[in-house]
């Protein structure tokens, strides 16, 4: 089914493949980020956690991925995340999103990871310019 972009239009979720260890190793060496509490069980041990997580930059970039995945990149506008909880390893996030305004040729959008349970670990707002979109443009639902 295809849609306009209007208020309340739902944009189709990501699941995300099971955080692995090689997934936060390779995340560390492309971003830069060698922090030892997402690739070091010992160092995340000594901080009080069970295990290594994932980097927080490595969750946005999963909500960066379900914008890019719905809207051509040049017409995204901002896009920007608050973290609520880690993202554990082996876990599936699922990312989702929503529009919640359209107006002056901007649509808004709130942006949501959850883990299995529920728990929300990240949430964000992006702006797309709406006049940017190409003139058949729909959101496959």
């Amino acid at each position: 089914m295809h849609q306009k972009l209007v208020k309340g239009t739902v944009l189709p979720s990501l699941q995300v493949d099971k955080i692995t260890r090689t997934q936060l190793a390779l995340f560390a060496g492309a971003s830069g980020d060698h922090q030892p509490t997402h690739l070091d069980i010992d160092a995340a041990r000594a901080k009080g956690y069970d295990d290594v997580f994932a980097h927080g930059m490595l969750s946005m970039a999963f909500l960066g991925r379900l914008l890019t995945k719905s809207f051509p990149q040049e017409s995204i506008r901002s896009f920007h995340a608050r973290f609520l909880a880690r993202v554990p390893l082996h876990s599936h996030p699922l990312c989702s999103g929503r529009v919640t305004d359209v107006e002056s040729g901007l649509a808004r959008l709130e942006l949501l990871m959850t883990l299995e349970d529920g728990t929300a670990v990240v949430r964000g707002e992006a702006l797309i310019d709406t006049l940017a979109l190409p003139p058949d443009f729909a959101v496959h639902s």
